[in-house]
C-alpha cells in the first residue's frame, strides 16, 4: 500500500458520505439551461470518453441524470439467439467471476456472505454450490441494468446501508463493502424449461449514488424492506430491470442446478455479451480458459 493510497482510503472513513451523495443527487437532478447542460456533457465526454453512437440520444439532456441515465436505442444490443445464453446484465468491467462455497462468494480474495447480498438466509441456500460474478460500472459506462434472462421477476429486496465508493481503494480497504453498503436484489425466476432456475441480480450502491430505480416500483428510490411482485412482472431477457442514478455494481447469482459454463474471463464487458451458457451436467463453474 503506498502512502497516496493508505491517506485516500482514511479520508473516506471520514467523510460525510451520505451527506455527499444526497447533495449529489439532489445536484444531478437540477434541470439545466442548455448551454450548461451541453458544456458539461461535452467535458463530462471528454473526460471519460463516453461514446454515444448508441444511445437513444446524444444532445438536450435537460439534467445530469438525465444524461448520466441515458437510454441506448432500440435494437442497439440484439441478444443472442441460443436460449441456453445468459447475457451481461450491464457495460461495465467483470471483477470477479467464481464458485459459492457455504454460501460465500469471493470478491477479489475476500468473502462475502450471500444472505446479506440477497438480503435473505433462505435465498442464499438456493445458490449454495453456484457461481456467480461482480460488473463494475465505472463514469464513462452506460448505467441502466438489464435482466441476464428470460423469466419474471417475483420479489425486490431493497436493504439500507452506506455510501463508500466501489472503486479498487473501497474494495481493497473497506472491510465488507458489498454488504455495508446500499443494496437492492432482484430475483428473477425463469421458465423451467430454460434450466437457470432463479437468478438474482443485486444492485450495490456506492458514494453519490443518489438513487436506484427498479422496473415495477413506481418510487423514484426503491424503498426499504421486501417487496413481493404478485402478479409477477414479466421480462424478456435483455428487458431493463434497474437504474444507477449515479452508478456502481451489480452482482448476478446463478443457483447450481444450472451447471453454468462462463463464456468470459474478467475483464470489460457489456450489457448483451453473452456471459454464461447453461451446462449440460459436467463440472463448469470455472472460468473459460
Amino acid at each position: 500500500m503506498n502512502a497516496i493510497t493508505y491517506a485516500t482510503a482514511q479520508i473516506l472513513r471520514v467523510l460525510p458520505r451520505t451527506r455527499i451523495t444526497r447533495a449529489m443527487g439532489r445536484l444531478a437532478d437540477y434541470e439545466w439551461p442548455d448551454p450548461v447542460g451541453k458544456a458539461v456533457v461535452n467535458l463530462y465526454c471528454r473526460a471519460y470518453r463516453v461514446e454515444l453512437d448508441e444511445c437513444r440520444k446524444a444532445s438536450g439532456f435537460a439534467s445530469f441524470d438525465e444524461f448520466f441515465t441515458r437510454e441506448l436505442r432500440e435494437g442497439a444490443r440484439p441478444m443472442p439467439e441460443d436460449e441456453r445464453i445468459a447475457v451481461s446484465p450491464a457495460d461495465g468491467r467483470i471483477d470477479s467471476i467464481g464458485p459459492i462455497d457455504g454460501r460465500a462468494f469471493s470478491v477479489k480474495g475476500r468473502p462475502y456472505r450471500v444472505d446479506e447480498l440477497v438480503g435473505d438466509e433462505a435465498e442464499a441456500h438456493r445458490y449454495d454450490g453456484g457461481s456467480g460474478c461482480v460488473v463494475y460500472l465505472s463514469p464513462r459506462d452506460y448505467h441502466r441494468v438489464h435482466a441476464p434472462v428470460e423469466g419474471e421477476i417475483t420479489s425486490v429486496r431493497s436493504m439500507p446501508g452506506d455510501y463508500y465508493p466501489v472503486n479498487a481503494i473501497g474494495v481493497r480497504h473497506v472491510h465488507n463493502l458489498f454488504v455495508r453498503n446500499r443494496r437492492v436484489s432482484i430475483a428473477i425466476d425463469t421458465p423451467p424449461s430454460s434450466g437457470f432456475g432463479r437468478v438474482t441480480v443485486v444492485l450495490v450502491a456506492a458514494m453519490v449514488v443518489g438513487r436506484i430505480t427498479v422496473s415495477g416500483i413506481a418510487e423514484r428510490d426503491v424503498p426499504f424492506g421486501h417487496r413481493p411482485f404478485d402478479p409477477p412482472l414479466r421480462v424478456a431477457r435483455g428487458d431493463e430491470i434497474g437504474i444507477f442514478h449515479l452508478g456502481s455494481t451489480a452482482v448476478v447469482f446463478f443457483e447450481p442446478r444450472a451447471k453454468v459454463k462462463w463464456l468470459v474471463n474478467e475483464g470489460p464487458t457489456r450489457f448483451g455479451q453473452p456471459m454464461v451458457m447453461r451446462g449440460d451436467g459436467a463440472a463448469t463453474n470455472g472460468v473459460k480458459g
